[in-house]
């Protein structure tokens, strides 16, 4: 390809994401909304209901720091996942065998042990913020 086609590839590609960030954003705030009226009809707040909360504040977080920066840390889904299935271990506790919540927990453990290794490897090998890889 030429540079005018990649050039017009590169526009369409980035108006296509930019139409999905806005369809993420949306039904993020549709979401939470929703759970706000539940807890309000409820007239009650849970653990979950809170939890539930905080993972739709990190993918707002996450959405900013997209708009931001124009690239995302691989950390952040992780860090959305470890809230995910801590909010599956409190709602389903009473309901787990002890190798279901055994294997939550290991989960929990490896994506904690992932975002400590992205981030001993980030600081320990720092990569240059145009790409090169300084050859």
């Amino acid at each position: 390809m030429n540079q005018p086609q990649n050039r017009h590839a590169l526009r369409i590609l980035h108006w296509v994401e930019n139409v999905g960030l806005i369809v993420i954003l949306l039904a993020t705030l549709v979401a939470s909304f929703q759970e706000l009226q539940v807890m309000v009809a409820a007239r009650k707040v849970t653990l979950t209901d809170l939890l539930l909360l905080f993972l739709y504040l990190e993918i707002f977080t996450m959405l900013g720091l997209y708009y931001k920066q124009g690239k995302l840390p691989v950390r952040y889904p992780i860090y959305i996942a470890i809230v995910a299935l801590a909010r599956y271990i409190v709602l389903g506790m009473k309901d787990m065998d002890e190798w279901r919540l055994l294997g939550v927990a290991a989960a929990v453990l490896m994506l904690t042990l992932a975002v400590l290794a992205l981030r001993y490897g980030h600081t320990r090998f720092p990569y240059r913020e145009d790409g090169a890889d300084g050859e």
